[in-house]
């Protein structure tokens, strides 16, 4: 059996499992947008992302920091500044930007109230934010985030330089063995 997960319009195929043959995700083309969110740890929001019709990729990364090519280490010890976020490729004729930030201020749930912090992981690297692109997106992000009122702390800002992280991070769930099928609602479970 064979499942196909597309990214940035390059087919990438898994077969028999959850082997990934290739990941390729470099942002937009004239047909595709990009979005970066960052929602906690981003191996759950990244497969929940990868699920809905729609993107066409996928990939996680640091941004909104101070420091050129962080590590995860760096990163993690809460000195650079950066965040983990997801950064996605759509096609929007097929998924909106609006319909992409509420799934992101729904998957937060009540944590978008919380500073620093998404359920146990705590620290400014799991600040959550919509980190738009253009106007049009600054418009849409800031009604959205807006409309949850003074007490929630999720960033709304321009996205600034994003730095890809480490190839183990890609798809670290679907690599697990969880599906990135195409509409599949089945729990996400985020395990290191």
């Amino acid at each position: 059996r064979s499942d196909c997960y597309s990214a940035s319009a390059t087919l990438v195929k898994v077969e028999d499992g959850p082997k990934v043959l290739e990941y390729r995700a470099e942002g937009s083309t004239d047909a595709y947008k990009v979005a970066t969110f960052a929602l906690g740890c981003f191996w759950g929001g990244e497969l929940e992302f990868m699920r809905q019709n729609g993107v066409v990729g996928t990939k996680v990364g640091y941004t909104q920091g101070e420091k050129d090519e962080p590590t995860y280490k760096e990163v993690c010890s809460g000195t650079t500044g950066h965040t983990e976020a997801i950064m996605v490729t759509y096609d929007p004729s097929v998924i909106s930007y609006e319909e992409l930030v509420k799934l992101a201020m729904d998957r937060l749930g009540d944590n978008k109230y919380l500073l620093n912090q998404v359920g146990n992981d705590r620290g400014t690297q799991y600040r959550h934010g919509v980190y738009y692109h253009d106007n049009e997106q600054m418009q849409v992000a800031k009604a959205i985030v807006g409309s949850f009122g003074s007490d929630c702390e999720t960033e709304c800002l321009p996205a600034s330089k994003f730095w890809d992280a480490e190839e183990y991070h890609q798809q670290y769930l679907l690599k697990g063995g969880q599906s990135a099928r195409k509409g599949d609602d089945s729990p996400i479970r985020c395990y290191g």
